[in-house]
């Protein structure tokens, strides 16, 4: 295969997260392919130009241009004058420069700055404690706090694989939960292989719960990536939550639970088309009203607490199962039944069948259709009571035109009578 061809097959996956002055700041997937243009360079040959690399694999600037021989499978100069990294590592972080010289003799550099990244798996809660016991340290594994204090153990959160290092943060009941040496106590280990160069990230979490606080606390970790802020790459990865119970020797029985948590979906079966509005309500009924919190595929999401979760312009990302969790500071939290968020595809001529908007025109229309029946009736029925009514009249009407017509004939046969008498009497 020619070397252009086997250029044109490779995927470019770079993702600019920054400018510097004179060039490019990029970060790429660690294991992926990585292609860096030579600005103002002629595509064929022949070509002036040349590459200039300063990497973890070099000890000074190492020098690649298209006369010369590939860098073992590090790094290879393309025929249009491009630098191509078939499979960019950790040591490949760096600084790339490149010089040409275009056909009018014009010379241009460019520069990148080179970062790789590796997400690493969803962290996990190894070795959670079964309950906790307020006020009161725990026997087993315990730790010492600023002011002499001794902690309970809750869980160590665990990532593993990742590159940078990033972060973790654990969550209560939703919160953050900021470590402050008298009740909250963390413990951090990081550790990085010595032949990959990821990163695994423990932290411990120690808590010491007062005994007047919730019975049944919820505990969950976050792994923050330490990447640039962008969208696609700085995305939290969440522990499914843990849990557990609080006793203490003065607590009395525990509280009566919650009643069942209601969760209302508007619009009714939770489908919607592209660009719609969802409105989760989680409805709650207890004085004074709980703190609501909302999970979305397992996973507690990082919102302040509000009975309402809305849901606007709703895309694929917006998918997904969805469920409230409500904690009074005298029950336990409970957890709403799941509601799965579905986005239903639209067609060119408007809503296909099974859309919200394909429902509601149906049954306008059926509606418009029984209305239009009863009407139809109610003037065919008008029409045969009217004429009935008439006909009616007029055979009424037929007797009363008889008697009068023999009245009339009688009047005119007293009138005759005289005129007939009359004229007898006076004949000859």
């Amino acid at each position: 295969m020619e070397a252009g061809t086997t250029a044109g097959a490779w995927v470019l996956v770079l993702s600019l997260w920054g400018t510097v002055v004179g060039g490019q700041n990029l970060t790429a997937q660690i294991g992926k392919p990585l292609v860096l243009n030579c600005k103002g360079a002629p595509r064929k040959p022949p070509q002036q130009l040349e590459w200039k690399l300063n990497t973890g694999r070099t000890e000074a600037w190492k020098v690649l241009s298209p006369q010369g021989d590939p860098w073992d499978s590090v790094a290879r100069v393309l025929p249009n004058g491009s630098l191509l990294l078939p499979a960019i590592g950790i040591q490949d972080e760096g600084t790339f420069r490149c010089r040409a010289r275009s056909r009018k003799g014009k010379e241009i550099k460019s520069n990148y700055q080179v970062r790789v990244y590796q997400i690493p798996g969803k962290p996990e809660i190894v070795d959670p404690a079964s309950e906790l016991k307020a006020g009161v340290p725990n026997k087993v594994v315990e730790a010492r706090g600023n002011d002499g204090s001794l902690f309970p153990q809750v869980g160590t959160c665990v990532s593993e694989g990742g590159y940078p290092a990033g972060t973790l943060s654990w969550h209560l009941d939703g919160k953050p939960l900021i470590p402050d040496g008298k009740g909250v106590s963390v413990k951090e280990e990081t550790r990085r292989h010595p032949e990959t160069g990821l990163f695994t990230l423990q932290s411990e979490l120690m808590v010491t719960p007062a005994r007047e606080g919730a019975p049944h606390p919820t505990f969950s970790c976050s792994f923050i990536p330490g990447l640039p802020r962008r969208r696609a790459l700085h995305r939290a990865l969440h522990t499914a939550p843990i849990r557990l119970s609080v006793r203490g020797e003065h607590r009395g029985p525990d509280p009566v639970p919650l009643e069942e948590i209601q969760l209302v979906v508007e619009p009714e079966g939770a489908a919607v088309a592209p660009g719609g509005t969802v409105t989760l309500t989680c409805k709650a009924s207890t004085q004074p009203p709980p703190q609501i919190h909302w999970i979305k595929d397992g996973t507690p999401l990082p919102l302040p607490p509000s009975p309402v979760l809305l849901l606007p312009e709703v895309g694929p990302q917006d998918q997904g199962t969805y469920s409230c969790v409500a904690t009074h500071p005298s029950h336990g939290p409970q957890e709403s039944r799941a509601v799965s968020i579905s986005i239903i595809e639209t067609g060119e001529e408007g809503p296909t069948a099974g859309s919200v908007g394909g429902p509601g025109l149906g049954t306008l229309a059926l509606a418009l259709g029984i209305l239009g029946g009863l009407g139809a009736a109610a003037l065919l029925i008008g029409v045969i009571v009217w004429q009935r009514w008439r006909r009616q009249g007029k055979e009424r009407k037929a007797p009363e035109n008889r008697e009068e017509e023999e009245d009339e004939r009688a009047e005119l046969n007293q009138s005759e009578e005289p005129e007939a008498a009359q004229s007898s009497a006076g004949g000859p």
